[in-house]
């Protein structure tokens, strides 16, 4: 698949479009859903140069931190602009995304279970 690819393009877009005030998605976790031939570094990339309308700024890193903080004018745009949505920031500039972290219908993960870029980990499974 070519990231430049307008419906290649277009699949991110949609799925980012859903994703409600206040609320966020990582990179990663939109390449899990989005399957093969996408991954957290083309997310990235097709983000970066995003059509309007799509709300850029709830896509995230997995750390719950903001990755364009040194890209966008002014600085810190995109975590300025989450904090108006009601996303709360600690003093590490990470959001909790236990809380805030979004979920399509049907891709929730189960309360023991931990999302991971290849597989879903049960938490029993962590322990072994």
């Amino acid at each position: 698949m070519n990231v430049n690819d307008k419906h290649y393009r277009a699949k991110v877009y949609d799925l980012v479009r859903q994703i409600p005030r206040g609320r966020v998605m990582t990179y990663g976790q939109i390449a899990i859903i989005l399957g093969e031939g996408y991954t957290a570094r083309t997310v990235g990339y097709v983000m970066h140069g995003s059509e309007d309308g799509v709300p850029w700024q709830r896509v995230i890193n997995s750390q719950g931190k903001c990755s364009t903080s040194k890209l966008s004018i002014p600085m810190n745009l995109q975590q300025t602009m989450l904090e108006q949505e009601g996303v709360v920031f600690s003093d590490k500039d990470k959001c909790d995304l236990g809380k805030y972290q979004w979920w399509p219908q049907g891709f929730e993960p189960d309360a023991d279970e931990q999302a991971s870029l290849f597989t879903k980990q049960s938490s029993t499974d962590e322990h072994r």
